[in-house]
């Protein structure tokens, strides 16, 4: 274990010591984005206060350590995970006031989201700055991934990835899910931790165990901790150079805790009055390194009192004239609002991604079409990655040979890293937002990854990751960054014994996120097809697969060829038929088949047409309304819950656009609004059965 070494707080108006190997015009430079960021914060104050912007979220205090941390980076060279405080960081970086001002107008122009995001909310490609988010501490997961990438996008550069937050964000749990990842991979991660004392009101005593993150972290395996007073610009600067240099060095991960302060409140939604006795504001103010460092220039004999007032005039013309220009940018324009939801340039839904099956070889179940086409997709393009709980064969490399391999629980990655080796296909920790989260990372530097979440019930501790920022990356940095991946996950029940936390469903709760796309399909070919077209697009995808399905003798099918692929949002008629139609996908469509037979039988002279969706979000509009123009009977089935279900928004736009081609109410069947049990027969009493669609079909065609 490193033995950590530390860089103790100086106490309040201490003499900053000596500069390292800062030269005089780096710290004169230094002093100049100080007073900048703070002037940005204060002038965002001032309009905030007069309407003119909507939010404002300040960097004061943090200053020093940022800007030190900007000077041991390298822009568009190293990466960067920056939070909302990051001001003096990415104006340290490159980021122009002018930008940071068009975000805070939420002007079209804004270059880091075109007016979609929060101010604060850095990004940029050019300069490796990650898009960031408001959620607290997501983004340390991130960083992960990106660090890990580095090695196949990469290799052998000696470049880092940065990640800062404030002290409160080391409280989720992302914050150790990533430390634990960063040391077992030995990632080249630079960790920031920027503590002002305060998460908004709650105090760092009663946010982190014995008040300082650091010492919790003290039997972390290669990580080094370093110490040090954050609002002192010049030790601040020797922390950070030997943080960086020891990531650099390939020696691993190592984080920096630095002591700043917060003198003002949260944001201009919060009073800190309200929490902080005046006593602790103006010890704080006493430390502000807008008052201590330019004390430290004049007595160092960098500069003279004259000199820090001609930079400070100079900084506040800058941005009186930046703020007179950004005041008169145009807001973003009608109709704009759904531009970057998904990829511009790959559209999985086009005839690019329809080719034709050329069916050859002995039928292969689901689970051996999925593999086979993982592995396929893996050799045809080597940014491939697929990794999750248990997928790699052997997770100790050097018995590859001596064990016949794990490759996942339902064998549907089985062989892929005996083939490919352990850096494209491995396994993780129990942690489904640390797989998802570096997967996004992975997929920001350009990889294609496949991670896979064990069972669909334990989706759940990602959905931050999934929801509040994989689907909203493309969106929120206004086409600036994407992390287009494929999240693999077993879903559904009629196995027998799953019980509430192995066989529900749940999709609806993903189709109803806009920027993520939905797929569910019910037998091989469609599996193999939709599978390699969501690799080969260019948007996260979320790929069900039905447990059930796997291994069923009647949805097999021959290989259709290295290149087969069905577009999104085209479903495929399973059955024809006249006079009902059934829309329906993954277990549902066995059991409408078989139910469609049932009441052929049942209603002379009667046909029944089967629809088989395939593609959730986006679905096939199109052939719906055709089926129920041509049938005008509707029976929606799904293996979701019924109430607030995948099938009521469906039935919903058929009762509002197809309401005068219908002879019958609008039929819904799904599973009981309750979960899934464990004994077999109360499990088939809460999920369809065929005879709850004859009995649904009945009534509609005797409507």
């Amino acid at each position: 274990m490193v033995t950590p070494i530390t860089i103790r707080p100086l106490p309040a108006r201490a003499a900053l010591g000596e500069t390292g190997d800062l030269e005089p015009g780096r710290l004169v430079e230094a002093y100049r984005l100080m007073y900048l960021s703070r002037c940005l914060d204060d002038r965002e104050i001032l309009l905030k206060r007069q309407n003119r912007i909507f939010f404002q979220i300040s960097g004061a205090g943090h200053e020093a350590v940022q800007i030190a941390a900007g000077m041991v980076l390298r822009p568009g060279y190293d990466w960067v995970f920056p939070y909302y405080r990051d001001r003096a960081l990415a104006l340290t970086l490159g980021v122009t006031p002018e930008a940071m001002l068009l975000q805070s107008v939420g002007a079209a122009a804004d270059p880091a989201s075109g007016g979609r995001q929060m101010p604060s909310h850095w990004s940029s490609p050019e300069l490796h700055i990650f898009t960031g988010s408001s959620p607290t501490g997501t983004q340390f997961l991130q960083a992960a991934g990106c660090a890990q990438a580095k090695a196949l996008v990469n290799p052998g550069s000696d470049e880092i990835t940065m990640v800062s937050a404030g002290e409160g964000a080391t409280s989720e749990g992302e914050f150790w899910e990533c430390i634990n990842a960063a040391c077992l991979e030995s990632l080249p991660l630079l960790i920031l931790v920027e503590d002002n004392g305060w998460a908004i009101s709650v105090p760092v005593e009663r946010q982190t165990a014995g008040g300082n993150i650091a010492r919790l972290l003290e039997g972390f395996p290669g990580l080094l901790r370093l110490e040090v007073d954050g609002t002192n610009l010049p030790a601040s600067y020797r922390a950070m150079s030997q943080a960086a240099d020891y990531c650099r060095s390939g020696h691993g991960p190592a984080l920096v805790h630095a002591t700043v302060i917060r003198p003002y409140s949260h944001s201009l939604s919060d009073d800190e009055r309200h929490y902080k006795t005046k006593a602790e504001r103006e010890a704080e103010a006493a430390l502000d390194p807008l008052i201590t460092f330019p004390e430290y220039l004049v007595h160092k004999g960098l500069v003279d009192r004259e000199d820090v007032q001609r930079i400070e005039r100079e900084v506040h013309a800058e941005v009186s004239t930046v703020i007179d220009r950004v005041l008169r940018a145009e807001p973003p324009s009608r109709g704009s609002a759904k531009l970057y939801l998904y990829s511009p340039s790959v559209d999985p839904s086009s005839s690019d991604f329809e080719t034709e099956a050329r069916l050859e070889g002995e039928p292969r179940t689901m689970v051996d079409a999925i593999n086979q086409t993982l592995a396929e997709e893996m050799r045809h393009d080597k940014r491939v990655v697929v990794f999750g709980e248990d997928v790699a064969d052997c997770g100790r490399e050097e018995n590859l040979g001596l064990v016949k391999g794990k490759g996942g629980v339902f064998k549907t990655t089985s062989g892929l890293q005996t083939e490919f080796g352990s850096a494209r296909c491995f396994n993780t920790p129990i942690a489904e937002a640390a797989i998802i989260g570096r997967s996004i990372g992975m997929a920001a530097r350009g990889l294609k990854p496949v991670p896979e979440i064990q069972f669909f019930d334990y989706i759940w501790p990602a959905m931050m990751q999934i929801r509040d920022e994989l689907a909203t990356i493309r969106w929120r940095s206004n086409n600036g960054f994407s992390a287009p991946m494929v999240i693999r996950v077993p879903i559904g029940g009629y196995l027998h014994g799953g019980a509430i936390y192995h066989s529900q469903c749940g999709e609806v709760v993903f189709t109803h996120i806009p920027g993520l796309r939905v797929v569910f399909p019910s037998n091989a070919l469609d599996a193999c097809g939709l599978l390699r077209t969501a690799i080969r697009s260019d948007d996260p995808v979320l790929f069900l697969e039905h447990k059930r399905l796997y291994r069923e003798p009647y949805n097999r099918a021959p290989h259709p060829g290295l290149n087969f692929m069905i577009p999104f949002g085209k479903a495929r008629t399973v059955k024809s038929g006249r006079n009902l139609s059934i829309i329906t996908y993954g277990a549902l469509v066995q059991k409408s088949l078989l139910a469609a037979v049932q009441l052929e039988q049942r209603h002379e002279n009667a046909t029944v047409e089967v629809i088989d969706l395939r593609s959730l979000s986006p679905y096939d509009w199109e052939a719906i309304a055709e089926s129920v123009k041509k049938t005008s009977r509707v029976l929606i089935a799904h293996e979701d819950t019924l109430s607030w279900g995948y099938g009521a928004e469906l039935a919903a736009r058929i009762a509002a656009e197809l309401f005068t081609e219908l002879d019958a109410p609008v039929g819904r069947v799904a599973a009981l609004d309750t979960w899934v049990g464990y004994n077999p027969q109360l499990e088939n009493e809460i999920l369809p059965q065929v005879e709850d669609l004859v009995a649904e079909g009945d009534r509609l065609l005797g409507f």
